[in-house]
């Protein structure tokens, strides 16, 4: 299969963490590394280890961060012929500080991938792709919101499926404005926070009866250690988790990798469930190594868990 992402590559600043710092405090962590990351590299990435050819649309800085920001992307033979260039923006980072018990902050700076200029967008990428996915961090706003939207709309006029992944980011900085965006979208994938911010409800239940009104087609909200669930306007269910026996080290990134893996298998034909449940098992397998991308995984891994 031909993906083609859009998405934010960044570099990961991860520290682990007995807790969070409050306001003036100073704590040392347990564990410190830097990994390239953000969630279109990741899913990239994923993809690409699951045996597709993918093109990634991100932008970095020429700065010394956006070679360490590609090296996932690069060693895995994702194409870079649509990742750009600034010679202003610095490559994106992002600090994430988590504790043991999952508790998680962020800092995260967009940087040169908000400036993805749409004018460098070939039509004939999307219309060749099998599928266009886009994480929605790249409809927060600027340049990087016109290239997303433009490219969705030629992926619908040329009947090529689009994926649509949310993030938590994403959803606080812009909120319900996703929505008219995110309905339009073949798949919808997204947390439980995420669905619940994003359609201004209280229940799984409540937000999924306001996306099916508002014309979703088929949504997967991922529901953490419950596992995930599946909607389409006929039906509903529950996808039970996967367990692996490694531990869970870090969870930074493991939402791309289930989207990866869901795109992966619903582009197969297989039905929704299987492929939630694939999903399901990306995203754990994930979660045992430090850093997004830090964990390879194959086709043959993930349907021996499934």
């Amino acid at each position: 299969m031909k993906f083609y992402v859009i998405g934010d590559v960044t570099v990961d600043h991860l520290y682990h963490l007995d807790h969070l710092p409050a306001p003036g405090e100073e704590v040392a962590p347990s564990r410190a590394t830097m990994q390239p990351g953000g969630a279109g590299g990741t899913i990239s990435v994923t993809l690409a280890r699951l045996g597709h050819s993918v093109t990634l649309a991100a932008r970095v800085g020429q700065d010394a961060l956006a070679d360490f920001a590609l090296s996932g992307v690069r060693s895995s033979g994702v194409s870079e012929a649509a990742v750009q260039r600034d010679a202003q923006a610095l490559t994106s980072t992002i600090t994430v500080m988590q504790t043991p018990d999952g508790k998680r902050a962020m800092i995260s700076y967009g940087a040169a991938n908000r400036e993805l200029d749409a004018s460098k967008l070939k039509k004939k990428d999307v219309e060749g792709a099998d599928a266009l996915i886009i994480s929605a961090y790249s409809l927060i706003g600027g340049p990087q919101r016109e290239y997303s939207l433009k490219a969705m709309g030629i992926a619908q006029k040329a009947g090529v499926p689009v994926f649509m992944d949310l993030g938590t980011g994403a959803v606080n900085a812009v909120g319900m404005e996703l929505l008219d965006s995110a309905v339009s979208a073949d798949y919808l994938l997204l947390n439980q926070h995420e669905l619940l911010a994003l359609t201004g409800t209280h229940s799984i239940s409540a937000a999924l009866i306001t996306l099916g009104a508002r014309g979703a087609k088929k949504v997967i909200v991922k529901v953490g250690p419950m596992g995930s669930i599946i909607w389409t306007p006929d039906d509903t269910e529950l996808v039970d988790a996967v367990r692996v026996g490694a531990e869970v080290v870090d969870t930074t990134g493991a939402g791309d990798a289930f989207v990866a893996a869901f795109a992966h298998a619903a582009l197969n034909g297989r039905p929704l469930a299987e492929a939630a449940r694939l999903g399901n098992a990306a995203g754990v397998l994930s979660a045992t190594s430090l850093g997004a991308q830090a964990r390879p995984m194959s086709v043959s891994e993930l349907e021996a868990l499934t």
